[in-house]
């Protein structure tokens, strides 16, 4: 008895030893997530911003996206080059390029021509649960609890109020707002179907990236109306920058980084924080500001959201 009284302090004091590594490793991962969600959430909310600055820029929708698709295929050449490509079947590549490459900005870029960038925040940010809830209990992959029928209950609510509150504002806004629904309906398909046919999130991204702008450009060049010829050229660098690369490439990279890193509790309640950040600098940035009834719409939309994140229902 007294050898096991003398050892059992020893043995516990060896395993904080050898765990101090692991927990500094933790720690430093942790950081980088941390570090990655606020990159994220940056790119999130200034896609929100930017897309709305060029009404002001006088560009087309269809030439904003000629700029993030462009933008992102120059991008995608050398990661090309590093990765090799994308070993998804050529059979999936429509639906992809449809949903994600083509239905989601095509949409975002058009309402942003109606709607101002809180309602576009708001809505695609509380639009894309919804639709992602219904798609997933109509294709057999999910369910809908009790917690999560409230929070998209509020989330509805708040939608309705904010379309409600900027109807006479913004003379199409509830055009805008459709639009918005519409993107973020083919952006759950697609979620779905990378869920489904688990594909890694670098192929995804690049079949997006190198297909998507072969095929639309040319279409936008010969057939679609365009203002780029009387935009700067800090206008075209700076929003193919930022769509191509910014929205497309980093965020993709720091989405999955945090998911890794920080799990998808964390990374679901950046999106969350979204609306209200984008109505905030949409305000000093844009000039727009939102109705006391707006504000109280975006802050219900954000609890929803919330909620989700913090009650989730179980499995089963």
């Amino acid at each position: 008895m007294p050898a096991a009284a003398e050892w059992r302090p020893e043995e516990e004091r060896e395993p904080r030893r050898l765990s101090f590594p692991a927990e500094a490793a933790r720690r430093r991962d942790r950081l980088a997530g941390w570090a990655c969600a606020a990159g994220l959430l940056c790119i999130w909310v200034s896609f929100h911003l930017m897309s709305r600055l060029t009404v002001r820029q006088a560009l087309t929708p269809w030439d904003v996206a000629a700029l993030r698709f462009g933008g992102a295929f120059l991008a995608a050449l050398p990661l090309l080059a590093w990765f090799g490509l994308p070993r998804i079947p050529p059979r999936r590549w429509p639906a992809i390029v449809v949903f994600a490459g083509l239905c989601f900005p095509l949409c975002a870029y058009a309402g942003y021509q109606l709607a101002p960038a809180a309602q576009g925040s708001t809505v695609m940010a509380a639009g894309l649960p919804v639709a992602a809830a219904l798609l997933s209990v109509a294709m057999g992959q999910g369910r809908i609890g009790p917690w999560r029928a409230a929070s998209l209950g509020i989330v509805a609510a708040g939608c309705l109020l904010l379309g409600q509150a900027t109807a006479g504002a913004f003379e199409g806004a509830w055009t805008g707002t459709l639009l918005f629904l519409t993107a973020v309906t083919g952006w759950a398909v697609y979620t779905l179907l990378v869920q489904r046919w688990r594909l890694r999130a670098i192929e995804a991204t690049l079949t997006v990236a190198l297909l998507t702008g072969p095929l639309y450009l040319p279409v936008w060049y010969l057939l679609l109306p365009s203002n780029l010829a009387q935009a700067s050229w800090p206008v075209i660098a700076s929003q193919a920058a930022f769509h191509g690369i910014g929205s497309v490439l980093l965020a993709g990279f720091f989405y999955t980084r945090c998911v890794a890193l920080l799990g998808p509790g964390p990374t679901t309640m950046i999106g969350a924080a979204v609306p209200g950040l984008a109505a905030l600098l949409a305000w000093p940035l844009l000039g727009e500001a939102l109705s006391p009834m707006g504000l109280l719409a975006v802050a219900v939309v954000c609890a929803g959201l919330a909620l989700a994140v913090l009650r989730p229902d179980r499995p089963g």
